[in-house]
């Protein structure tokens, strides 16, 4: 099978075509064959060599897929054999073929293109499980994200928006701001133009947010927390403002506010098993009828994957950027 690997960390162009054995399925595992990967930001991070694969993991970037399965390891059920799914992976996902967990598959719904299905499980993993798990979000409350029309930002957006919440989000510049609006936010903040913390402050009347969903964590811890409500959560997906934050615990203790985070791609099998039957009940029906679908930014051949993550570097994307293996 062809796969697109690396041989040293770098920039989008150190991409190579290789030629690999197809991988065999053990047991609790299907062999998918891949119609698209989805594009995500610890894949960018791997490639520049700060997030190297959890062991026994494919050194191949991607963490999510769509295709048909082709095969079964012992102990997966028979009746995936042939059926067209969508998977959260380890990695392996810029390939042909690609092994996954068979509980970490969700069917493909009918009518829905397998573009969209490989846009799905490692934004919806992520958000279901910090945002209404760990960020314990509840009807009523109000959700602050930051990077509203990444693939992240808008899969929190319309989840959020599903299950009763107010969304206000931040963006880059006013084009990005009018994009997280139509995908249901109901304020965006171009944070360079606007004080995030003021303007949450104006939105909410002074009482804040319940939770704040971040990317950036650095300087941004401090500033969210002067945007959370008593008793907030502020919940921590990834380091992109650097992995150090300054903070006064003082405030914590006396507005009881949790700060909590977690990384989804190193979590057991069963960890990951048991939120993928979590989302099969309570989030995939949105997805099954059609009142959901991720938002779609730009689709790349497999060989073509330096552009797609020279796009995602560039930051000018809105939603999912895929490549098409298949």
């Amino acid at each position: 099978m062809t796969a697109m690997g690396f041989d040293e960390p770098g920039g989008p162009e150190v991409f190579r075509a290789e030629t690999l054995p197809v991988p065999q399925p053990g047991e609790d595992q299907v062999l998918i064959r891949v119609s698209h990967a989805g594009v995500n930001r610890p894949d960018v991070i791997q490639r520049q060599g700060f997030y190297p694969p959890p062991p026994g993991a494919s050194p191949i970037p991607g963490l999510e897929i769509s295709g048909e399965v082709v095969a079964l390891g012992k102990g997966s059920p028979e009746a995936l054999l042939g059926q067209k799914v969508c998977a959260l992976v380890s990695g392996g996902g810029y390939a042909e073929y690609c092994l996954a967990h068979f509980r970490h598959c969700l069917p493909v719904p009918a009518g829905m293109a397998l573009d969209e299905a490989a846009a799905i499980p490692e934004t919806l993993f992520t958000v279901w499980h910090n945002v209404f798990e760990r960020g314990m979000a509840a009807e009523g409350e109000t959700l602050l994200v930051h990077g509203g029309t990444s693939g992240i930002g808008t899969m929190a957006i319309m989840l959020a928006k599903a299950f009763g919440l107010d969304v206000i989000v931040t963006c880059g510049d006013d084009e990005k701001c009018a994009e997280a609006r139509k995908v249901g936010a109901d304020h965006a903040i171009n944070y360079k133009t606007q004080d995030f913390v003021e303007e949450v402050e104006r939105i909410t009347g002074g009482n804040g947010v319940e939770v704040v969903l971040d990317m950036v964590s650095g300087d941004y811890v401090a500033r969210n927390m002067k945007c959370l409500a008593e008793s907030g959560r502020h919940v921590t997906i990834a380091v992109l403002g650097g992995p150090k934050a300054e903070i006064n615990m003082a405030v914590v203790m006396s507005r009881r506010l949790t700060l909590t985070g977690s990384t989804l791609r190193p979590r057991t099998d069963a960890f990951k098993a048991a939120l993928a039957d979590e989302i099969a009940r309570t989030a995939w029906p949105l997805f099954e009828n059609g009142d959901i679908r991720p938002v779609m930014d730009k689709i790349f051949a497999l060989s073509d994957v330096s552009a797609a993550h020279a796009r995602m570097e560039a930051g000018d994307h809105i939603g999912k950027i895929v490549l098409e293996v298949g």
